[in-house]
C-alpha cells in the first residue's frame, strides 16, 4: 500500500514566504518614513511662503518706500520661528523699486525655504 503523503508547505517554503514578506514590509516603512519627513518640509516651506507673502502685503499697504538695501527681521508662523531677510533695490524706472524677500527657519538662515520678488510703486 502507498502511503498517503500529507499536504502542506515546507520549512524552507515557509522561511521563503516570510523573507518576501520581511522585505516587503521593510520597503513600506521606509516609503511611510519618507512620506512623513516630505510632509514635514512641505509645511515649513508653505508657512515660509506665506511669511514672504505677508512682508511684501505690508510693504504694499503702508505705501512704504524703504531705502536700498538690506533689511531683516523675525516672524512667527503656526508655531514655527521664521526669518526673513528682504533686498530692495533701485529699477530703471525711478517710480518703481524691487523688493526680494527670502525666508529661513530661525537657526538655518543658510537653508532659503521661499523667495519672492515684487515691486513697489512710490505713491504720489
Amino acid at each position: 500500500m502507498m502511503a498517503r503523503r500529507a499536504r502542506g508547505f515546507t520549512l524552507v517554503e515557509v522561511l521563503v514566504a516570510l523573507a518576501i514578506l520581511a522585505v516587503a514590509l521593510a520597503a513600506a516603512s521606509r516609503a511611510a518614513g519618507l512620506m512623513a519627513d516630505s510632509s514635514v518640509a512641505l509645511r515649513e516651506r508653505l508657512l515660509a511662503g506665506w511669511v514672504a507673502q505677508n512682508r511684501l502685503a505690508e510693504l504694499r499697504a503702508r505705501r512704504a518706500w524703504p531705502n536700498p538695501g538690506r533689511h531683516e527681521g523675525e516672524a512667527e508662523q503656526a508655531g514655527l520661528r521664521l526669518v526673513w531677510r528682504e533686498t530692495v533695490s533701485p529699477t530703471p524706472n525711478v517710480a518703481f523699486r524691487r523688493v526680494e524677500i527670502s525666508v529661513a527657519a530661525a537657526g538655518h538662515e543658510g537653508t532659503v525655504l521661499a523667495q519672492v520678488t515684487g515691486y513697489l510703486a512710490r505713491g504720489e
